[in-house]
């Protein structure tokens, strides 16, 4: 184990913490992990089912798409960054899975209520108000997680939990648009709020804190506490975390960015086609986009996180660098293969090569999370894990929507390209930016194995 940062405070006990492993049974383990993961894909159902809705919201409530960059990123992130660290640290001592729960259900109901807004106003309430409830899931699922698992599976165990990103995606894009085609985007939002109001009780009557388990010396020191000064003066001191905090958050601008653009840049330019698709199957065009593309995207993500969590503790057991290298080369490579898709002619084609950039666009989920949980002593675990979706999700889910939307807009009426192809090119010049994510992820090489605690 790596000694802590020159001049950061050390924890309670100089001996060290132990693993609250013995505390739960691999078959608990298995069934705890299983139902984090159903927990965080109802997260990314709620978070991302407004995407598919995001047409028919635009034309009934008349918005512009930069409004739609807001309602669907910035709204939600701007409180979900906020809350996430204090709620991280209080997590640090307190129940976890209560804390979970808890925000399950403030979600879930706040979701639903996005059905029953009037105006954009109303929907950027509702929405502010999903992002409150979601900022309590992630920092102590991570720490729970760490503290279920042995340091050899890590990160292949986060990944599990952050299939529930891509896999949320699915569902929510799939089931938003087939509600929304037979009974409208008021009730999507509803449906896809009830799920969670149910998982909330699940999650408080059967989830474990692994503190509990422990003996009360134990648990002290399992528990030991600094201030947030000192945990982010530790923080700073760890170059690798930054470096791949700031990767991610760009491969985040990225993606969120696309998501919200992604089914109108097929309704715009692909209409007829998209249309004549759907009909083959018996379906309306949003519910058929919906399909096509949570199944598609969706299950090449799924396998994508999945993929990362396992290349990376197989290469990095050997070489710690494998951590930083997967999505290094996986960011690389997805540029020319994404462009390649929104510049295709068929709708088909382009829905299909775009399910490669989905795989490649998830494998950093695994190595990133991993690694800021184990460059960190485990008292300050859930506290990383909330300053990196802080920065991943204030620069990613906060700007990446409205940064495509502005551009979608400047380019489709001053630059005169029109909604179709302003649309296109605002994807095209965002994909860009994952130059920047591998130049970051690549240069964290050089410190990470240095910068390893456990």
């Amino acid at each position: 184990m790596a000694d802590s940062v020159v001049g950061a405070p050390a924890p309670a006990s100089n001996q060290a913490v132990p693993s609250p492993l013995g505390a739960v049974s691999a078959g608990y383990r298995r069934y705890a992990l299983s139902l984090l993961l159903v927990i965080y894909t109802l997260n990314f159902l709620d978070r991302q089912v407004i995407n598919i809705l995001a047409e028919p919201i635009k034309r009934d409530l008349g918005l512009a798409d930069w409004q739609l960059g807001m309602m669907t990123g910035l709204a939600f992130a701007i409180f979900y960054t906020i809350l996430g660290i204090p709620i991280a640290r209080y997590a640090e001592k307190a129940n976890r899975p209560l804390i979970i729960a808890s925000s399950v259900g403030a979600w879930s109901l706040f979701t639903m209520a996005c059905g029953a807004a009037q105006n954009f106003w109303q929907l950027v309430l509702a929405r502010i108000g999903v992002g409150i409830g979601e900022a309590g899931c992630s920092p102590p699922a991570h720490s729970l997680i760490t503290d279920y698992v042995p340091k050899e599976k890590r990160a292949s165990a986060i990944a599990f939990y952050s299939i529930g990103t891509p896999l949320g995606a699915l569902l929510g894009m799939a089931m938003g648009g087939l509600v929304a085609d037979h009974y409208g985007w008021r009730a999507a939002f509803l449906v896809a709020g009830a799920p969670g109001v149910l998982m909330a009780l699940v999650a408080a009557f059967t989830l474990v804190e692994p503190r509990k388990k422990l003996t009360a010396d134990i648990a002290a020191r399992a528990a030991a506490q600094i201030s947030t000064k000192a945990a982010l003066a530790v923080l700073m001191g760890k170059k690798t975390f930054w470096l791949v905090a700031f990767a991610a958050s760009i491969k985040a601008f990225v993606g969120y960015g696309h998501a919200p653009f992604t089914a109108s840049f097929f309704f715009r330019n692909h209409t007829q086609e998209i249309a004549e698709l759907a009909a083959g199957f018996g379906l309306k065009s949003a519910g058929f986009l919906g399909l096509a593309l949570g199944l598609i995207a969706g299950t090449a993500g799924v396998f994508g996180a999945w993929f990362g969590g396992v290349l990376a503790d197989k290469l990095g057991a050997r070489d710690l660098r494998a951590y930083v290298v997967v999505p290094a080369i996986a960011s690389l490579i997805t540029i020319p293969v994404y462009i390649f898709g929104v510049l295709v002619d068929s709708a088909a084609a382009a829905i299909v090569i775009l399910a490669v950039p989905a795989v490649l666009g998830t494998l950093w989920y695994g190595p990133v999370y991993a690694t800021a949980q184990s460059i960190v002593e485990p008292h300050m675990r859930a506290t990383a894990s909330a300053v990196l979706l802080f920065i991943i999700n204030l620069v990613g889910l906060g700007l990446g929507p409205v940064a495509v939307g502005i551009l979608s807009d400047v380019l489709a009426g001053p630059f005169g390209m029109g909604e179709a192809e302003g649309v296109r090119w605002a994807l095209i010049i965002s994909t860009l930016f994952g130059l920047i994510a591998f130049v970051l992820f690549w240069q964290a090489r050089k410190t990470i194995r240095e910068e390893m605690v456990g």
